[in-house]
């Protein structure tokens, strides 16, 4: 509507090519906002709990142990996806649980595809406690790019497969915080696409009661 009404003004009061150009310039952009601001329905079905799905487009940019220092702290299996503006900015719920933690913290505008981005710039935080009590951390950053980060996620509320945890605005990132001893499937450098790809599968873990009632 807004592009709309911006031509109107030049139809009435400029010449017809300088008219046609502008049509042309705005129609483009047209297509670009609805190819960006597009939303597919992705539908995967598997039998597997502790797989984990990829939640969002992209391409692995980091695969490694760091120490994880703002709600962790602790060593944690850090796995980064790099979203260009090209891809999908919808964002998946990577696995199903209970979500415990969902909080917004302001930041700077870094390239995306920068280490520091991740503690840095601006981002949300999701943490999601899974059936067998493990838990696991979604962190959307925001890019050079990016300027608005959406989270759906709320305290509380479960997180289920083939359902979004909110959409990133612009080139930016979703990072993934891991046990270490979770099974990858993916390696740096692998594109992935969001609630299609399996990047890895947590270890299986018996409760603790169950195992202190086999010990006795």
């Amino acid at each position: 509507m807004l592009l709309f009404i911006i031509n109107i003004p030049v139809y009435l009061h400029f010449p017809h090519w300088i008219f046609g150009i502008i049509l042309a310039l705005t129609a483009l952009l047209l297509v670009f906002v609805t190819y960006f601001f597009r939303n597919p329905v992705r539908v995967l079905e598997i039998d597997d709990p502790n797989f984990i799905i990829a939640p969002a487009d992209g391409r692995v940019v980091v695969v490694e142990p760091t120490e994880e220092n703002e709600y962790f702290h602790e060593r944690k299996l850090q796995v980064s996806i790099f979203m260009s503006p090209f891809n999908v900015h919808a964002n998946w719920y990577p696995i199903e649980g209970n979500i415990i933690v969902s909080e917004h913290q302001k930041g700077r505008h870094k390239g995306a595809w920068l280490p520091k981005s991740s503690t840095e710039n601006e981002r949300s935080l999701v943490v999601i406690e899974t059936p067998n009590k493990i838990q696991i951390a979604v962190r959307q950053v925001a890019g050079a790019m990016a300027r608005r980060i959406v989270t759906y996620a709320k305290p509380g509320h479960q997180a289920h497969r083939n359902s979004h945890l909110g959409f990133i605005k612009l080139g930016s990132r979703v990072d993934m915080y891991l046990p270490l001893d979770t099974e990858m499937f993916v390696e740096v450098g692998e594109a992935v696409r969001g609630n299609e790809t399996i990047i890895g599968r947590l270890a299986e873990e018996e409760p603790k009661k169950a195992k202190k009632a086999e010990q006795d």
